[in-house]
């Protein structure tokens, strides 16, 4: 029992001492600007690998050069209610969680569907025999532009309750120990854009050829539509759901306040 007990202490000591680097770091993030996250690092390493090429573009600019149509449209794009709450937005994760059960039942419901008009085939083709795949439910997020940046600084993509635990508690740190400025600031210079492109300053220049500091409105907007999906969104550019959303972030803009 003595051993059981001395290896629970020491695991628990040792959570404390993850929990108090983390505050350290994120402490120190107050002055010192982070020179990359675990994602991004993680990302570089994944392209490197498959392509034998350092694909990193990134580079990092003070909060003042950075739009503030920019800031607006990230804000009313991913993070609504931003200015307002301690870095979890719960009824935004109560409507994520909504309408990922609704989809997920749907995509289901799919699957059942496909299932008995193959065994109700007395003699299937070999087309049938083969049957697609039914498409997977979309998953939705409801996390706060605090909990993207706690999980893109710190933590792998992996989805276990264990890291979604450390992501909150991550999220509590950020939101006590950094002003919402230097949060927005952070996230801004660090998101992902694109395949290897880091932050606002590159995403400008890549897809505007432009600074940060100069982008209109509308363009603004449709850099901060590509947020939850920059990989696919790189290579549709011109698609109608773009404009379309970009249309409807610019017209929410005007709304929203700037930390």
């Amino acid at each position: 029992m003595k051993s059981i007990f001395r290896f629970l202490g020491l695991v628990l000591l040792a959570g404390l001492a993850l929990q108090i680097y983390f505050a350290l770091r994120i402490a120190t993030m107050a002055v010192i600007n982070p020179e990359s996250t675990a994602f991004q690092r993680s990302e570089v390493w994944r392209i490197a690998t498959n392509t034998g090429a350092l694909k990193w573009r990134q580079q990092w600019v003070p909060y003042a050069d950075i739009s503030d149509a920019l800031k607006r449209a990230v804000i009313a794009s991913e993070d609504a209610t931003f200015n307002e709450h301690v870095g979890l937005d719960v009824e935004a994760l109560e409507k994520a969680w909504d309408k990922n059960a609704q989809a997920s039942a749907k995509a289901d419901a799919r699957a059942a569907q496909q299932a008995s008009r193959i065994v109700g085939r007395a003699k299937p083709s070999k087309a049938a025999a083969a049957p697609a795949v039914a498409r997977p439910a979309k998953i939705i997020g409801g996390s706060t532009i605090t909990q993207q940046l706690a999980k893109n600084l710190f933590l792998s993509g992996e989805r276990t309750l264990a890291r979604k635990g450390q992501e909150l508690v991550l999220t509590v740190m950020l939101e006590t120990l950094l002003s919402k400025q230097r949060i927005l600031e952070i996230y801004l210079n660090s998101v992902e854009w694109g395949e290897g492109v880091f932050g606002a300053e590159a995403a400008a220049q890549h897809y505007m050829r432009k600074s940060a500091s100069r982008l209109s409105p509308f363009e603004a907007a449709r850099l901060a539509v590509m947020l939850p999906r920059p990989k696919y969104f790189e290579t549709r550019l011109q698609s109608g759901y773009l404009n379309a959303r970009a249309g409807t972030i610019a017209a929410r803009m005007g709304g929203v306040e700037v930390p």
